[in-house]
């Protein structure tokens, strides 16, 4: 069965070559250095590669499963063996997710370049498939793994262990009746276009047919006016809903014919129901689309917490790939962790730990080469400063020469600030966030007072004691006043009370707490934290004590308003959806702007009491689970199993909007089952809240186990038939996995009647 792909680009000479298969270097360290044969496969979706030496050992990835290639001496391996092999035989493959990057050395700089070259277009041709191609390519997949004597053919005993593969336990009749009935030749075997015709039967979507014909008057199409009633009454569309239905014709019908007469096959609407327009989350909150002119301490900031490492605290790999990573996920707001180093360079590590050091200007040409590929918004550099005086005069050495004009160096207009500059107006720069000598005032002309003593680090990662106590313990060090200086609107400060913080602190400086200590706060009574965070901006970060790198609830954080609430993106797990699923919107830009509730320093805004916000006005969330559509398997279930799917929605926001709902399992059935289960909610606060959705594999015995997720803003959800497009525990895409519901959202009209009861 040919790959819709690889009949696009057959002809292309990279590929060609690429299929023949080339012999290179796979490189671990500077000591481990292997020949591999790699191979493209006819699919043009798979690489597959085995030792050289035994010829045993095989492995295979997808091209979907790659990010990006990077051509010489661009990841920490490669530049170890630079004096070895010259940059134009060198390149690294960057996977999704936290897979490890796979660092080549080619034989020669040709082969290197056709293999770059043909990476970077299949990589480009995954990227810009719609929804069809997408699930064409995971039919021919299929085919071509149940194919075993590579015959291009599957006969009944092939279609059975298909079926098991994927997730289907079908009725032995059954499944030879639709097996019979594609096979138009009557050959006993399926080829390319009798598998489509099985697949197609297979995968019928009943539920999808019967909302077709409840808006169709001949069953056969939607005319026009049909499909925009269609849009206008269920989907909630109302703005040029027949010109927005002319559009979706046009795109996503595939007859020619149906276009001519501006009507919809069942096709054409399953098409665009599965497309970004049918999905759940609002196309318009895609791009950039809040106001970027607010001061700073105004919005939820995308921040990380060590972002150094690749794995735990305490063993763990530190490498610039753990800054490139966050970076391209949207972060705004890095950690580095600094300490004296060899031959007076600074290095970056977790202090006292066993885990590695990398070099201080590294990390900053790192961060200087990725800080605005995503986003243009400003990046902050939590300084981590443990650093001599002379080695953070390197420090700042370093900054000004690598980062040039986009570090922050004074104020924007050179006047001191009545408040934080926007995010808009510090587009394109990085601010440096750290301890300081003296105030801003002094910087911009006045003499200091005490000019060269304070705490260098700020940060207690020891867990939950007295900060007070600690800080008194600590020896007081000299601060760089060349490092000093470039500290301008995050100057970080002690914090003593939110009264002290009010009279005293000025808008540019700031305090950080471990997540235990924002927690105490949180608890105090009244609203004081939040009121606090809307004039000044808090960093809160995980406690020391998780030295596996696990992550806190950020939504406690987020429901007062800290603007920092840094996690550790190299784990995966709930926390780490709830912040994608925050930063999701808004152009994935790193930055989304409080409620209007958050941003007035006399709000009466109170998470425990969200009943007393000044325009109160919750809402009913109705969540009706229709179906599912192939869902993966747990890589770790036994072969030949198959799942019994749940779905589980979580609600995160203020502390009463806090709820899950799940639906019953259904018994062996991962490829498309059926549901038709309800789901009740009322949010009291809708524009904190997050909507989690999670799909488990039942077990009775032992823990369910994840099958995959999708987060998204209560705000950003669109009402109607929706598909959910499920994400890995990775965050990365598993097409063509999803769920298909249905959303109401109405208005509670008396707040003081509890419509759940």
């Amino acid at each position: 069965m040919t790959s819709p792909c690889c009949a696009r680009l057959q002809q292309d000479e990279n590929l060609q070559l690429m299929q023949t298969g080339s012999v290179m270097r796979k490189v671990k360290s500077r000591n481990w250095k292997k020949q591999r044969y790699f191979k493209l496969q006819e699919d043009c979706m798979t690489i597959w590669y085995k030792s050289k030496k035994t010829g045993n050992t095989k492995s295979t990835f997808s091209i979907s499963d790659i990010e990006t290639v990077r051509e010489g001496h661009q990841s920490e391996i490669l530049q170890s063996i630079a004096d070895e092999f010259e940059p134009a035989l060198c390149f690294t493959i960057v996977f999704y997710g936290r897979r490890a990057n796979l660092d080549l050395v080619a034989s020669t700089a040709e082969e290197a370049q056709c293999w770059i070259h043909g990476l970077e277009k299949l990589i480009e041709t995954v990227r810009n498939m719609d929804q069809k191609e997408i699930l064409d390519q995971w039919i021919c997949d299929w085919f071509i793994k149940a194919d075993k004597n590579r015959d291009g053919r599957m006969n009944f005993k092939e279609v059975q262990d298909l079926l098991k593969m994927m997730n289907v336990d079908m009725n032995e009749h059954h499944a030879y009746r639709l097996f019979q009935m594609a096979d138009k030749s009557e050959s006993g075997t399926l080829e390319d276009d009798e598998f489509v015709l099985f697949y197609k039967a297979l995968t019928q979507r009943d539920e999808v047919l019967k909302i077709f014909q409840d808006f169709s008057k001949d069953c056969k199409k939607l005319t026009l006016l049909e499909f925009v009633d269609f849009l206008r009454q269920e989907q909630l569309e109302v703005d040029n809903t027949e010109e927005f239905a002319m559009d979706l014709i046009a795109r996503y019908e595939p007859s020619e014919t149906a276009k001519k007469l501006h009507a919809l096959s069942i096709d054409g609407f399953l098409n665009y129901l599965c497309s970004a327009e049918g999905s759940i989350f609002s196309v318009s909150h895609v791009p950039i689309y809040q106001d970027m002119t607010q001061p700073l301490c105004h919005y939820f900031i995308s921040s990380s917490h060590n972002t150094y490492l690749m794995e735990d605290q305490l063993r763990g790999h530190s490498s610039v790939e753990g800054y490139i990573r966050a970076l391209k996920r949207g972060c705004r707001c890095v950690e580095v962790d600094t300490w004296d180093g060899p031959n007076g360079e600074p290095i970056v590590y977790h202090g006292h730990t066993f885990t590695s050091k990398i070099l201080f200007k590294d990390v900053i040409s790192a961060i200087n080469k990725y800080a605005f590929r995503v986003s243009e918004y400003p990046v902050i550099l939590s300084l981590e400063n443990h650093c001599s005086v002379e080695q953070q005069d390197t420090m700042a050495q370093h900054l000004k020469s690598i980062l040039g004009g986009k570090l922050v160096t004074s104020t924007l207009d050179g006047r001191i600030p009545v408040q934080l500059p926007s995010p808009e107006e510090l587009r394109g720069r990085m601010i440096l966030k750290g301890k300081k000598i003296g105030r801003l005032e002094d910087s911009l002309g006045e003499p200091s007072e005490d000019p060269y003593m304070g705490e260098i680090s700020e940060e207690e990662d020891s867990g939950d004691v007295d900060e007070d106590k600690k800080r008194s313990k600590k020896s007081k060090d000299r601060l760089s006043e060349e490092l000093s200086d470039c500290i301008i609107y995050c100057k970080s400060v002690p914090f003593e009370s939110f009264k002290h913080s009010k009279i005293h602190n000025k808008m540019y400086e700031m305090s950080s707490f471990t997540e235990y200590k924002a927690r105490k706060l949180v608890r105090e009574p009244g609203n004081e934290f939040v009121r606090h965070n809307a004039c000044q901006l808090t960093r809160v970060y995980p406690t020391g004590l998780r030295t596996d790198s696990s992550n806190y609830n950020p939504q406690d954080m987020w429901n007062v308003g800290c603007q920092m609430v840094a996690l550790n993106f190299q784990t995966a797990g709930v926390e780490m959806d709830l912040n994608d699923g925050l930063f999701r919107q808004n152009g994935h830009c790193g930055y989304i702007l409080k409620p209007l509730f958050m941003r007035h320093v006399d709000t009466n805004f109170n998470p425990d009491q969200p009943q007393d916000t000044e325009g109160y006005s919750p809402v009913s969330l109705s969540i009706q689970v229709i179906s599912a559509q192939q869902l993966p398997k747990d890589q770790n279930s036994k072969e030949g199993s198959i799942i019994d799917p749940l779905v589980r929605v979580e609600i995160f926001g203020v502390p009463i909007d806090q709820a899950k709902l799940e639906t019953k399992y259904i018994e062996n059935n991962g490829f498309n089952p059926i549901w038709y289960e309800t789901l009740q909610f009322k949010i009291h606060i809708p524009e904190l809240a997050l909507v989690r959705f999670v799909v488990e594999d039942y077990d009775k015995t032992t823990r369910n186990d994840f099958i995959g997720q999708y987060t998204l803003p209560f705000k950003s959800i669109k009402s109607g038939y929706r598909h959910v497009h499920l994400l890995s525990k990775d965050g990365t895409k598993i097409p063509p996995a999803s769920l298909f519901v249905y959303i109401r959202i109405t208005d509670i009209a008396d707040p003081v009647q509890d419509l759940d009861g």
